[in-house]
């Protein structure tokens, strides 16, 4: 006799095993609980819409604390001249009436002091520095809801991902932790992967943003690849081998 185990049990049954192994595989959680992948895959849904963990290709697993990033005070003193640089070159790209995203970072906050003197475009952004930025602008600004990440400034969680799942915009500027020929731009965490990510599927566009130190280097988790992207804006420190590396691959400006 199969005994059908009543929802709220088998989602508490999922959180104890992925708080005890870090992750969880849905086909695995299939043949144990004796339900299908898809009642598992609902299941795991409904538990990321909680904020109680985040799915990834396959399984899920417990959301990391946001800690390994560098702080907002440290990250705003390096390549300076560089990411200004990048934000002039990126200005161009927006056009009057679009509706852009702006990423959580310095480099974009760079572009976002540019666009403070404009009043025909829409922000949004999930960073509450570039927000205050454009405070006393005449820009129309949306900021994601979620919790704050102490000492960098954005904003991130269930309340994040939900608003993110319901807009559309023209251009997102994504802005990247690490970036590397072979494992494409990678971020320290899953949480910030996921609202990355859920970032580009909400653009109808995607353009990297990110100066040259960011080049050679991985983090933990995959946020795309190169051919999700629409271009790059980096600045004049790359070097010919590897400007004609990523330009085989995707537009440089």
């Amino acid at each position: 006799m199969v005994i059908t185990m009543h929802p709220t049990n088998r989602r508490d049954f999922i959180m104890k095993a992925v708080q005890e192994e870090g992750k969880v595989d849905i086909n695995e959680l299939s043949d144990e609980l004796n339900v299908s992948a898809m009642t598992i895959r609902r299941d795991l849904v409904q538990l990321e819409e909680d904020g109680k963990l985040i799915r990834t290709h396959g399984g899920a697993v417990l959301p990391k604390p946001l800690i390994t990033e560098t702080p907002f005070s440290t990250k705003q003193s390096r390549q300076t001249e560089q990411k200004k640089l990048i934000a002039k070159k990126t200005l161009p790209l927006i056009k009057a009436g679009q509706t852009i995203i702006l990423d959580s970072g310095t480099t974009t906050l760079e572009l976002a002091r540019l666009l403070a003197s404009r009043d025909d475009i829409t922000v949004i952004t999930n960073d509450i520095k570039i927000a205050a930025e454009l405070i006393d602008s005449q820009l129309k600004v949306l900021v994601a809801g979620g919790e704050l990440q102490n000492n960098v400034g954005a904003l991130y969680g269930p309340q994040t991902h939900q608003f993110l799942k319901n807009i559309h915009v023209d251009t997102f500027f994504l802005g990247a932790h690490a970036i590397d020929m072979e494992a494409g731009i990678t971020s320290p965490t899953f949480e910030k992967s996921l609202i990355k990510q859920l970032m580009i599927e909400a653009a109808e566009t995607t353009w990297l943003v990110a100066d040259s130190s960011k080049f050679e280097q991985k983090a933990f988790s995959k946020v795309c690849d190169f051919d999700q992207l629409s271009g790059f804006v980096t600045d004049e420190d790359i070097s010919d081998d590897r400007n004609e590396q990523l330009s085989s691959r995707i537009k440089i400006i």
